[in-house]
């Protein structure tokens, strides 16, 4: 599956660079570096996902209501289809956190993590599902990846 990874003021020195495991896991993919909380506002990060006939992104963050709300409702407006990865995100609070969720929803985003692996007769898949599973307690924490087998 292809990842497209980001980070926010990192390299300003505002923020630190992501959990060591992140990068391992997505060792051989770019990592675009924005100063926008709005990641689709970025140019760079716009030009990575951008990809003519897909339609489906995956999408995490570091805040709820911040960092995964905002880029959610653009390709939202744009005829994507969003999932969130409710369990990789967090937000400054339990409240801000459930009330961001409850808008992506309402916007029309879509809660998964099994979601990935779909069925499990899809054999070939789960030994690497179930290693990532457990490794990272269910929240790899990736920004933003998306499905390209349609």
């Amino acid at each position: 599956m292809p990842v497209v990874h980001s980070t926010v003021n990192v390299q300003t020195g505002l923020n630190k660079p992501p959990v060591p495991h992140i990068p391992k896991a997505l060792d051989g993919y770019p990592i675009y570096h924005r100063t926008s909380i709005n990641s689709w506002e970025d140019v760079e990060f716009r030009k990575a996902v951008d990809d003519p006939g897909r339609k489906k992104l995956i999408m995490t963050a570091l805040w709820t209501e911040a960092c995964l709300t905002f880029p959610a409702f653009n390709p939202l407006a744009e005829g994507y289809e969003v999932y969130v990865r409710v369990d990789a995100v967090g937000g400054t609070s339990v409240a801000a956190h459930d009330a961001a969720l409850r808008r992506v929803e309402q916007a029309g985003a879509v809660q998964l993590f099994c979601g990935l692996q779909r069925e499990w007769k899809r054999s070939e898949t789960v030994p690497a599902f179930m290693s990532l599973f457990i490794e990272t307690d269910g929240t790899p924490g990736i920004q933003f990846f998306y499905d390209r087998s349609e």
